[in-house]
């Protein structure tokens, strides 16, 4: 999926849209793999920090989580136009192991593993150069609007 694609699928906008490209979506096996290009012009860059600047901790988690939205949506067949949404709800077993900075592209893996009354769950992680940077379990919830 190129970014008119993504966007079809995520209502996230500027500077809030945090998928560049999915490169792979298997919906048989439930699972997306997507990336990030992390630029030094991104806007939390000029707080965070000026002088070692790294990518927010929850910004990781929100790409996590848009990766899988977009994983839900299409599992589904639906996307924002049609009236559904999925809210970011909470994470299990977080985990951070290496900061991300400018010039990283972060590479973003979910995986499908349960939803149940529309509270859907899924196994992510976030890369850089094969080196594990983030890991969690994202939990979102279904939501007509």
């Amino acid at each position: 999926m190129d970014i008119n694609e993504i966007k079809e699928y995520l209502p996230h906008r500027y500077p809030f849209l945090l998928v560049d490209r999915v490169l792979e979506l298997d919906l048989e096996n439930k699972q997306i793999r997507a990336y990030k290009n992390v630029s030094v012009n991104e806007p939390f860059f000029n707080g965070h920090f000026p002088q070692h600047p790294i990518m927010p901790g929850v910004l990781i988690i929100e790409a996590m989580a848009q990766a899988a939205g977009l994983l839900g949506f299409k599992m589904m067949g639906v996307k924002p136009a049609d009236g559904t949404l999925y809210y970011f709800v909470g994470s299990d077993k977080l985990r951070f192991r290496q900061p991300v900075v400018p010039g990283d592209q972060l590479q973003l893996e979910a995986t499908y593993l349960s939803d149940k009354r529309g509270i859907w769950k899924f196994a992510c992680r976030a890369t850089v150069d094969g080196k594990e940077a983030c890991s969690a379990e994202i939990i979102c919830a279904e939501r007509k609007i």
